[in-house]
C-alpha cells in the first residue's frame, strides 16, 4: 500500500498585518476608510461623466470605464481583508483565492491597457487634432474597451491556470 499526502480542508491561513489585537479595529477603520474613499470617488466621476453631456467624448468615456475597473479592482481584496480583521478569522479557502487572484489580475490587467487606451486616445488628440472625431468614433471607443476587457480576461485566466497546476 502506498501512502499519499491527501489533505481534505483545501485552506490557506492569512497572516495579515498585524497579531496585535489593539491595533485590529485601527487597521480595520483605516482600510475602510481609505475603501469607501475609493468607492465614493470613483461613483462620483462615473456620476458626473454620466449626467453631463459635455463629458461624452472618448476620453471621459475611458476615464469612466478606469472608474469601473479600479472599483472592481479595489473590491477584490479589500473587503476580504476587512471581514478577516473584523470576525477575527484568517483562513481563505482554494477556491476563494483562486477567485480572488483570478478578479485581482482581470482587474489589474484591465486598468493597465486602459491606460494604454488613454494614452492613445491623448496621443490621437495630439497629433491629428481635426482628424479625432473621425478616428475615435463611438464604435471604435467601445471596440478597444471590449478588446481590454477581452485581454484582461485572457490574462487572468491564464495566470490563474499557471498557478492552479
Amino acid at each position: 500500500m502506498e501512502l499519499y499526502n491527501l489533505t481534505s480542508n483545501l485552506e490557506f491561513l492569512l497572516l495579515g498585518l498585524s497579531e496585535d489585537p489593539e491595533l485590529q479595529p485601527v487597521l480595520f477603520a483605516l482600510f475602510l476608510l481609505i475603501y469607501l474613499l475609493t468607492v465614493l470617488g470613483n461613483v462620483l466621476i462615473i456620476l458626473a461623466i454620466s449626467c453631463d453631456s459635455h463629458l461624452h467624448s472618448p476620453m471621459y468615456f475611458f476615464l469612466y470605464n478606469l472608474s469601473l475597473s479600479d472599483m472592481g479592482f479595489s473590491s477584490t481584496t479589500i473587503p476580504k481583508m476587512l471581514i478577516n480583521l473584523h470576525a477575527h478569522n484568517r483562513t481563505i479557502t482554494y477556491a476563494e483565492c483562486l477567485t480572488q487572484v483570478s478578479f485581482f489580475f482581470l482587474f489589474g490587467c484591465m486598468d493597465s491597457v486602459l491606460l494604454a487606451v488613454m494614452a492613445y486616445d491623448r496621443w490621437v488628440a495630439i497629433c491629428h487634432p481635426l482628424h479625432y472625431q473621425v478616428i475615435l468614433n463611438p464604435r471604435l471607443c467601445r471596440y478597444l474597451v471590449v478588446m481590454s476587457f477581452c485581454i484582461s480576461l485572457i490574462d487572468s485566466q491564464v495566470h490563474c491556470f499557471m498557478v492552479s497546476q
